[in-house]
């Protein structure tokens, strides 16, 4: 069973004339982090919405969790976050999840229990009794994914989750999304920050103007093909091997960057390096920054002024 799956879904706006989605095919497995990017308008907002039931499509299908997107019991299994969600400020955080969680229909003993522990989550236990109003954007955020784990959901949908939060909190916050992970739930994350996103994600899926034009595992994108980094303790050894077996090289003090032809080479390399008495520290894949691949593929696409 996919966390999430959607078949040729379409949308369009004002009578056909704004297209939102177009044949917007997807599959999310479960127990990842999922992140959905894309430009302004790519039609990311659309899509959640139409998960979650606030819109409908035009054409094509979406599941959730094995269950259609119009089953709405389904619904009770799944948490939200918004981008600009909005609490009453007259209420404290306390109240907010008590008040909030009644009207999804949680019983009072389990709400007692649950809220303390959310608070404590999200490092907001100190504020429980404290009215919103005198929240940071920061502090709101957090309440508001305490608000979206009042149900313990198998699905988290998350809008900008770390927005106007301090580098401290983002990694506070990035740390119990992997444990969310980590239990088996799944994170459906849409985000800007994309060094947040390449932190945190399994897989990526990059949107623009309502298509999906890449897809897969973060690992496959941002990696350079056959470019390896090697950290010795003595670098003399490496640039005659290289020379010998005319692998290029560049280097900078005590870092390598061999470029191979396959893996069997590689290992030849380390093999060489070995004979030489070279100490070799770390061999790790080469990898370029994801907003860097984004932009790459945004520029591909047609998106991105030169």
């Amino acid at each position: 069973m996919k966390a999430v799956e959607t078949f040729g879904l379409t949308k369009y706006y004002s009578r056909g004339k704004v297209q939102a989605l177009q044949d917007f095919t997807l599959a999310v497995d479960p127990g990842k982090i999922f992140s959905l990017l894309g430009p302004n308008g790519a039609g990311k907002t659309t899509l959640i919405k139409i998960l979650l039931g606030i819109v409908h499509p035009t054409c094509g299908e979406a599941r959730m969790l094995g269950f259609a997107y119009t089953h709405y019991p389904v619904h009770s299994r799944i948490g939200y976050l918004a981008e600009n969600h909005r609490f009453p400020e007259f209420l404290n955080a306390q109240q907010i999840l008590y008040y909030y969680g009644k009207m999804a229909g949680l019983n009072q003993t389990f709400l007692n229990q649950k809220i303390p522990f959310l608070l404590k989550q999200v490092k907001l236990e100190n504020w429980a009794k404290t009215r919103i109003r005198k929240f940071s954007k920061g502090m709101l955020q957090r309440l508001g994914l305490a608000h979206a784990l009042l149900n313990d959901p198998e699905l988290l949908f998350l809008d900008e989750p770390t927005d106007g939060i301090d580098p401290v909190g983002r990694k506070e916050i990035r740390d119990i999304l992997k444990s969310l992970r980590d239990s088996g739930k799944t994170v459906f994350l849409n985000s800007h920050l994309l060094s947040e996103v390449e932190r945190i994600s399994d897989e990526i899926a990059i949107l623009k103007n309502g298509r999906l034009i890449r897809r897969g595992q973060l690992d496959d994108f941002i990696s350079i093909k056959e470019q390896y980094l090697l950290r010795l303790k003595d670098g003399r050894v490496i640039n005659e091997v290289c020379t010998d077996l005319q692998i290029p090289l560049s280097h900078n003090k005590e870092e390598f960057i061999v470029s191979v032809k396959d893996e069997q080479q590689l290992n030849y390399l380390i093999d060489r390096l070995r004979q030489g008495q070279a100490i070799i520290q770390a061999v790790v894949p080469r990898k370029i920054s994801l907003e860097d691949y984004y932009i790459e593929v945004l520029d591909e696409n047609g998106t991105v002024q030169k």
